[in-house]
């Protein structure tokens, strides 16, 4: 692919969708960067392919809700003419490659003394995906697992440190630690995975924030209250609501932890 001569991109370089106006694109990926970006750049290019290297070589198909949109599946090769060629037969002049093809964990910034390691995109040890056991507490990752709904999910997993840090949640042993990030590693094993599949959450999201939840033991209730609040009254909810109760006991309760 390197000696194709158009121009060629990574997701996050991205930023709006005006210079591809007019424009022959191809995304390459299957997750939610290609889902955002393919639809966005659509609405101004000429045409917009997706190549997913998971789909067999069926032909290629019209994305629903889209005119200019299509799935392929993978590429077989680039040429110096412009020219992409999918395994499904399709021949395309292309103007620019968009690569959605994930991230490699790197911390150069970090010194460990191969406590922790990045082998194949597997960081590690980390007991639930965070603490190195020979480091903890003292050393967490945020938002390491991919495949999840992130932004509740941080949130949740800096709970659960936060609560750690402040001597209000125990971790357990170093080696109980370690006995869960191999049992793990087994797990990803089974279901056929590659090590750098170690972080994907998708089988176990809701498993793995419900855990974190009752470690930090969050007010189911008092989430279920504003939530029926919010739905019954959109824009007064967050200025009157009927679980106070609820409220007060989460301020008492802070204070008798302070």
């Amino acid at each position: 692919m390197d000696a194709w001569p158009g121009k060629q991109m990574h997701s996050h370089n991205y930023h709006v969708p005006e210079p591809f106006l007019d424009q022959v694109v191809v995304i390459i990926g299957n997750s939610n960067s290609v889902v955002d970006i393919s639809g966005d750049i659509a609405r101004f290019a000429k045409e917009v392919h997706v190549s997913d290297r998971s789909l067999t070589d069926e032909p290629p198909r019209k994305q629903p809700g889209y005119d200019n949109m299509c799935l392929h599946s993978a590429i077989a090769s680039t040429h110096k003419d412009g020219v992409v060629v999918f395994r499904d037969g399709c021949s395309i002049h292309v103007d620019v490659i968009i690569h959605c093809t994930g991230y490699k964990y790197h911390f150069p910034f970090l010194k460990t003394k191969n406590i922790v390691t990045v082998d194949d995109n597997r960081v590690g040890p980390l007991y639930k995906h965070i603490f190195p056991p020979f480091l903890a507490p003292s050393l967490a990752f945020i938002g390491i697992p991919w495949k999840v709904v992130p932004f509740p999910m941080f949130e949740l997993q800096s709970k659960w440190v936060a609560g750690v840090l402040s001597g209000r949640i125990a971790l357990p042993t170093k080696e109980e630690m370690l006995e869960d990030v191999k049992s793990w590693y087994l797990e990803v094993e089974a279901v056929g995975w590659p090590k750098r599949y170690t972080h994907n959450l998708s089988n176990i999201l809701f498993e793995y924030d419900n855990w974190l939840a009752e470690q930090c033991e969050w007010r189911k209730l008092m989430y279920v209250a504003t939530k029926k609040n919010k739905s019954a009254h959109p824009e007064s909810y967050r200025d009157e609501w009927d679980d106070d109760h609820l409220i007060l006991q989460a301020e008492e309760d802070f204070q008798n932890f302070l």
